[in-house]
């Protein structure tokens, strides 16, 4: 499935001012406001002068006239969109692009957004097999030297989510966390121990109980992106933070 954003622009940023606007530039209409679709911090990938794509979603209950899509980094774009992941996943799954180690049985149904004790997971299936199957779905913007690492942030959401999927293994549900990097050309995925190792420590205890840990890259351009193919996901690979300014990258 390729997800195609419409009537998409190339611009130059010029600043973000917080988490959800930014102003660009566009060669033919000059300083523009635009929605940006990631509250993440993407401070590697943000700074004046960088390429962005822009897509035109005017409308009379919007503030702004553009979302800020993707960012180019290098020759590559990274997608920065958070909604995509989850709509990727689903789809994926459905088509078999997207493969769940260990289940037996084929999807029987299969549902977005569905909420276990205290939270709201991306995806719930069950199979033939009276398989029970959770899928908890996170984007992944952050990478250095081939290695894309979560979270660029310290998210207590994530974590929350890790513990309660690893009590509803431990219930009889099958349990996967799935990393969706928004990007190519990266080569294992792991998480960024050094902004929130307790998400590592309990992501390391869910594998030994039953979590099975995920990763796929994405084909991306200014208006598209779809899934390409698995990587590993590996908690020991090295990451080096592009954003600490003592680190060389």
């Amino acid at each position: 499935m390729i997800v195609e954003y419409p009537k998409v622009e190339v611009a130059k940023l010029i600043e973000r001012k917080n988490r959800f606007i930014a102003h660009c530039y566009l060669p033919e209409k000059g300083e523009v406001v635009v929605h940006v679709k990631n509250t993440g911090r993407c401070r590697e990938l943000f700074y004046p002068g960088v390429e962005v794509a822009l897509s035109y979603q005017a409308s009379a209950t919007r503030k702004t006239d553009y979302d800020l899509i993707a960012v180019k980094k290098g020759a590559k774009w990274i997608n920065i969109d958070s909604q995509v992941p989850n709509l990727l996943t689903y789809e994926g799954i459905r088509n078999g692009q997207i493969s769940l180690p260990g289940l037996t049985g084929e999807i029987a149904t299969i549902r977005r957004e569905v909420t276990f004790n205290h939270s709201r997971f991306d995806v719930y299936l069950e199979t033939d097999q009276d398989e029970k199957v959770i899928v908890e779905v996170k984007g992944l913007t952050l990478e250095n030297q081939q290695i894309g690492a979560f979270p660029d942030a310290p998210t207590e959401r994530g974590l929350k989510h890790v513990r309660e999927l690893i009590e509803l293994g431990q219930a009889g549900y099958r349990v996967y966390l799935l990393f969706i990097v928004q990007m190519a050309d990266t080569q294992v995925a792991t998480i960024h121990n050094e902004m929130q190792p307790a998400l590592a420590t309990t992501i390391a205890e869910g594998q030994r109980t039953g979590l099975e840990v995920l990763a796929y890259t994405c084909q991306v351009t200014p208006n598209t992106i779809e899934i390409k193919e698995p990587i590993p996901f590996d908690l020991t690979a090295p990451f080096i933070n592009p954003n600490d300014d003592s680190a060389a990258t």
